[in-house]
């Protein structure tokens, strides 16, 4: 079928795939002022639970656009971390408001988000299947099919959050690098009439390793690894009865196991693309990295990727970006990404060996790491998102340039609730509140401020310019403001014609 000629919308960009990262990314260019539109294959909101739980940073950055509330209602709190299937950790020690990891499952998180980009304008098209794209110097064509035939749609960026079988990333070539584990497990979600608690279960015997996470509705979601059945075919539908005599034969019960209304074998990989951009075209989410589903580090770590990317396209959108900012989201996630696939690798060693000695010891071991907070600190904070940040830009930088941004009080103002707008927060706790003001007059259309004294027990900077998406993007300890304005139009962009008496 030949292709109409290119739809010269105004949607600047495209994104291609409607699940957490697509939608959030969405989200966050909408509230930038960003025209953009989604294209999904799927032709209805799908009720999948591949992915369930929500961990503090991630939950720190939703409270930074106001939409952690709508989660949190209908989420379990679970205040413990699972380190293997004999070790645990207490999250509830983190420095953080959210000092939890939220199940909920992901068809929920979807539905949120969709919501948000319905109340933000965003036009969300289902049943829309990209075939390919082509780039040119001013935008990318992109080619679509759908209930109406095909077409070309024509926009200046276009993000990829189409999974792990990305078209997108097929259309432009970037390899997919790394492997398939061989080792299959079963995921489950299952109603249970005797549970084990209220909290993540875990059990390992010599015939595999049982997890029950709890969603709080009476629902767990089941992660299963049975070496008596991993090597059933991945299409082989699972049945109450196989899961029934998994659990018995792993963990001496079967806790009640009564319905199942969701399930699916699950073969995972290791897996990243070797580049995050290729000229106009960006990748994020699955289509940029997967891995074991055991961390619960994947919807995690897309909706990171979505919330560095939005304002970078934005402001090269809008004209407000300095040239190298686009290329800090691969530069900044990609490092993230392989961090991430190298934590869960380990993971899903240790967890699943297949030597029943040797999976003894290496839990035992994990077993003693968990109890000394020396050690386990490193990848409890990994596991909740607050250690990741970024290498700092420019000369000197202050020891927070790049780090996670506090969540501190300013003149009896939050920082994470001036941060909902979406736009850049300079705070300024000096006497003369000088920077505050010379930034509300030159960037105010850019630049929110906080000024005023900080509450806090830390020793913060007297200056700190954050990023939109809550990362530290300049500080300073002097309360000299003169530099302020170098810094403000470095990142921000130049300033807006001051207005001249007459």
């Amino acid at each position: 079928m030949t292709s109409k000629k290119p739809e010269h919308s105004a949607d600047q960009v495209v994104i291609v795939g409607a699940g957490p990262t697509g939608l959030m990314l969405a989200a966050e260019l909408a509230l930038a002022g960003v025209a953009c539109r989604v294209l999904e294959k799927r032709d209805h909101q799908a009720n999948i639970t591949r992915a369930f739980g929500i961990g503090p940073r991630t939950l720190e950055l939703l409270d930074a656009r106001d939409l952690a509330q709508n989660l949190i209602p209908n989420g379990n709190k679970i205040p413990q971390g699972q380190f293997g299937a004999r070790a645990g950790f207490e999250l509830t020690v983190i420095d953080s408001r959210f000092n939890y990891m939220l199940i909920v499952p992901q068809s929920g998180t979807e539905k949120m988000l969709e919501e948000h980009c319905r109340e933000l304008g965003v036009p969300i098209e289902r049943g829309a299947q990209v075939e390919g794209l082509t780039q040119r110097d001013d935008g990318v064509d992109v080619q679509v099919s759908g209930p109406d035939g095909s077409r070309t749609i024509r926009a200046s960026y276009v993000v990829g959050c189409d999974g792990a079988h990305s078209v997108v990333r097929d259309a432009i070539g970037v390899d997919f690098i790394g492997k398939r584990y061989d080792t299959q497990l079963t995921l489950a979600d299952v109603k249970l009439t005797r549970p084990p608690g209220d909290t993540v279960f875990a059990r390992v015997s010599n015939d595999g390793v049982q997890l029950f996470i709890p969603y709080g509705d009476g629902y767990h979601r089941s992660v299963a690894w049975d070496r008596q059945r991993d090597k059933l075919p991945i299409d082989e539908p699972i049945t109450l009865k196989e899961l029934q005599d998994a659990a018995l034969r792993m963990t001496g019960e079967d806790f009640g196991i009564t319905e199942i209304r969701w399930s699916t074998r699950f073969l995972s990989e290791r897996k990243q693309a070797a580049h995050y951009r290729v000229g106009r075209v960006l990748l994020a989410g699955d289509a940029a990295h997967v891995h074991s589903p055991i961390g619960a580090q994947g919807m995690n770590t897309g909706i990171g990727d979505a919330f560095n990317l939005g304002w970078k396209i934005a402001a090269v959108v809008h004209g407000t970006a300095p040239a190298w900012l686009l290329d800090t989201y691969e530069s900044e996630r990609h490092p993230v990404g392989e961090k991430i696939l190298k934590f869960t690798d380990r993971l899903i060693r240790m967890t699943l060996i297949r030597s029943k000695a040797a999976l003894g010891m290496i839990q035992g071991a994990m077993a003693m790491v968990a109890k000394n907070d020396a050690l386990i600190s490193k990848p409890r904070n990994l596991f909740a998102g607050i250690s990741i940040a970024y290498e700092p830009h420019g000369q000197h930088p202050h020891p927070l340039a790049g780090k996670r941004a506090p969540d501190i009080e300013v003149g009896g103002h939050r920082l994470y609730e001036a941060l909902r707008g979406g736009r850049f927060v300079l705070v300024d706790s000096t006497v003369d509140g000088a920077a505050a003001r010379t930034a509300d007059r030159r960037w105010g259309d850019r630049v929110q401020t906080l000024a005023g004294r900080i509450d806090s027990t830390k020793k913060l900077p007297a200056l700190m310019l954050v990023r939109p998406d809550a990362y530290v993007a300049w500080a300073s300890d002097s309360v000299e403001s003169g530099s302020v304005a170098a810094v403000l139009d470095e990142w921000c962009g130049a300033p807006r014609a001051e207005k001249v008496s007459p």
